[in-house]
């Protein structure tokens, strides 16, 4: 199992979600979050605007769902369709193990 984890533009998530759940992957945890990339933020003026908001989305699936995923992802948190900074990161991480808490069992 992996979890996949996207840091990803606001206005993105809504279509973003749609087209997981289109794909059978409708298990998804989204947090609001903050943060600034390699360009360091925004500056406007005289002001650097280095808290972003952005959404997180935490997404485990089995080994082979993995690169279908990503593509997903890939393909609908670009901007406009046609990609530009700051339209986030997806970052991939090894699951060991998960539970169900209700039932205790064990897998996804």
């Amino acid at each position: 199992m992996f979890m996949i984890k996207a840091i990803v533009r606001p206005e993105r998530v809504n279509h973003l979600l749609a087209e997981l759940n289109d794909a059978n992957f409708p298990a998804v945890t989204k947090v609001d979050v903050v943060g600034r990339g390699k360009q360091r933020g925004v500056m406007v003026g005289d002001v650097v605007y280095d808290e972003i908001p952005k959404q997180l989305l935490l997404i485990v699936v089995q080994d082979e769902d993995k690169e279908d995923v990503i593509s997903i992802i890939l393909k609908n948190a670009k901007s406009e369709g046609k990609g530009a900074f700051g339209d986030g990161k997806i970052f991939v991480i090894p699951v060991e193990e998960a539970y169900t808490i209700s039932s205790g069992s064990k897998g996804l």
